[in-house]
């Protein structure tokens, strides 16, 4: 007998549902980690460092376009695609909870509400050490937050998050646990790679700080919640690695939405996005550098903290 009638429809259906050129991004991230890791090393570990890097990054990002529902309409086939997560220090199940716990727009910058802002609460500020003020100063200039943002972060993050876990906090927990047989894996892979293992955390830590670069100022105290998020108006390299996540207050007013629409809508309607923001923009990464590398671009302590309370 023939093939019933839905039979092609429902793959019809499928075929239409996945997004093909995300699927196809992260098959050639792939392609770039492997070539980096196993075949480029031999004649340039230069070369293989930075190759690495970029495809860290861009790995990250794809991480970040999953949680979001791509490229599967299935959350399960999203996540299977980026659980084992070679950049080694954010458990994506942590990155997944703390990121949509980000998006609550209204918490924006809040320093107990926003697992994502660097600002802190004016009184745990004024308690620090001068030593610990310092560094958090030096960590509010771009170049601070390339070279030792990472490490602060992390730092914060891990500390948070054993915190949350000796309280009984079991989903903190199965983030860490399920994240541990794929570092196991990362790490053996790049064992019998020809790559060494200090190549390989030198590239993490350069794309942790080219992240960085992303994250530095997408979001600003603010009165008003919607005036807390930027856009950056570039489309250069920065850009495609960030998957169009510059254009950041168009991913927050449509979080679902796919990295390849963000600049078509950003472009077909920026006045309406601009007055949402207040004009919190710059019109490149090369600004946000000229402006940013030595000069912090606030102050750390929530400057409206004591009033928002």
């Amino acid at each position: 007998m023939p093939p019933t009638s839905t039979a092609r429809p429902l793959r019809s259906e499928f075929l239409e549902a996945v997004e093909w050129g995300t699927l196809a991004l992260w098959s050639g991230c792939m392609g770039v980690l492997v070539a980096a890791v196993f075949f480029v090393p031999d004649w340039s570990p230069a070369l293989a460092v930075f190759m690495l890097a970029l495809a860290l990054v861009l790995h990250a990002s794809l991480s970040h376009e999953a949680l979001h529902g791509h490229p599967f309409s299935s959350r399960l086939a999203n996540e299977a695609l980026v659980i084992v997560t070679p950049l080694l220090f954010v458990p994506y199940i942590r990155f997944r909870d703390t990121h949509l716990a980000h998006h609550r727009d209204e918490n924006l910058t809040d320093p107990y509400d926003d697992p994502e802002t660097n600002y802190m609460d004016p009184a745990v500020w004024d308690e620090l050490p001068r030593a610990v003020q310092v560094l958090f100063h030096v960590n509010n200039t771009l170049i601070g937050r390339m070279l030792i943002g990472p490490v602060i972060s992390q730092y914060v993050f891990m500390r948070d998050d054993w915190r949350a876990i000796r309280a009984g906090d079991w989903q903190v927990a199965k983030g860490w646990l399920l994240q541990l047989p794929g570092v196991a894996l990362v790490l053996a892979v790049v064992w019998v790679s020809p790559m060494s293992l200090g190549a390989y955390l030198l590239a993490c830590y350069a794309a942790l700080s080219i992240l960085k670069i992303r994250t530095f100022l997408e979001h600003q105290a603010h009165k008003l919640a919607r005036a807390r998020t930027v856009i950056v108006e570039d489309r250069g390299l920065l850009a495609f690695l960030f998957l169009n996540n510059n254009l950041h207050v168009v991913h927050h007013m449509h979080p679902k939405v796919a990295w390849y629409r963000l600049p078509g809508m950003y472009r077909a309607n920026a006045t309406r996005y601009l007055a949402r923001n207040e004009g919190y923009r710059y019109r490149s990464y090369g600004e946000v550098f000229a402006r940013h590398l030595f000069a912090a671009k606030d102050k750390v302590a929530h400057p409206f903290w004591s009033r928002r309370r």
